[in-house]
């Protein structure tokens, strides 16, 4: 009988002190969920207190502590459009940019080198793509925004890196269709992806954003392997209306 009742009040225990730790627990998930939101009310008013991050304008004070320079090799057929306009292509690196320029008639190079007064970093690279484009053939016009906007680019690519079996007369009209008739398929591809397009022989050259020129490129590469204009011009249709919905 005494280990029967023994037995009872054993197990009448254990019960006991099972329910007195599940409440034990329960009330600390409780307190930890208390916690847990008092801290999120801490962090949302602490975000709200929090001032926002300043913006710094570029320091232009900074000096180069050192002298760089580029060089642009000028081939023979653009040595007369460089003297022709010489006066263009100086001033605004010699104004804007800050730099040393000169061109060698002997050599046929035009060398560039930063100075003193030089304030960006990339002003070379400036100079040197703006030189480069209007080497390619670009009016100087147009090589200026090289210079006053810094997201455009220069690319260049070979009729033949699209299809290397183009020779004799199916290279020329490979070329005819990137140009079209007097030009209107240039001018078309220009317009709908506000690019430049220049076309030297068997390479072209292509001066804009960073889209604009993978959307033309695609266009040129179409029109290369023998896609038919209209269906070209209405992808850059439906391209252009996209860019024109995001701005």
């Amino acid at each position: 009988m005494t280990s029967t009742v023994s037995t009872k009040e054993t197990i009448k225990g254990k019960r006991k002190f099972k329910k007195q730790s599940n409440s034990s627990v329960h009330i600390t998930t409780m307190e930890s969920k208390k916690r847990k939101v008092e801290e999120m009310d801490v962090d949302a008013n602490s975000d709200e207190t929090v001032p926002s991050a300043p913006v710094f304008p570029p320091d232009k004070s900074r000096k180069l502590h050192h002298i760089e320079e580029r060089k642009v090799r000028i081939p023979q057929h653009r040595l007369t459009p460089l003297r022709n306009n010489w006066k263009k292509l100086y001033d605004p690196l010699v104004t804007h940019l800050k730099l040393a320029i000169k061109f060698n008639p002997k050599t046929k190079v035009v060398h560039m080198r930063t100075t003193e007064h030089t304030e960006e970093v990339s002003s070379l690279q400036k100079a040197a793509d703006f030189i480069q484009a209007f080497v390619y053939g670009f009016d100087v016009d147009d090589a200026l925004a090289l210079i006053r906007l810094h997201d455009l680019y220069l690319e260049t690519f070979d009729v033949n890196d699209v299809k290397l079996s183009l020779q004799g007369d199916h290279m020329g009209r490979a070329v005819g269709r990137i140009a079209g008739k007097s030009g209107k398929t240039r001018f078309t591809l220009e317009n709908a992806t506000k690019t430049r397009i220049v076309i030297a022989d068997s390479r072209v050259h292509i001066l804009g954003a960073h889209q604009n020129i993978a959307a033309v490129r695609r266009a040129i590469c179409n029109l290369i392997l023998g896609s038919p204009p209209s269906k070209v011009f209405g992808n850059l249709k439906a391209y252009a209306s996209k860019i024109s919905d995001r701005n």
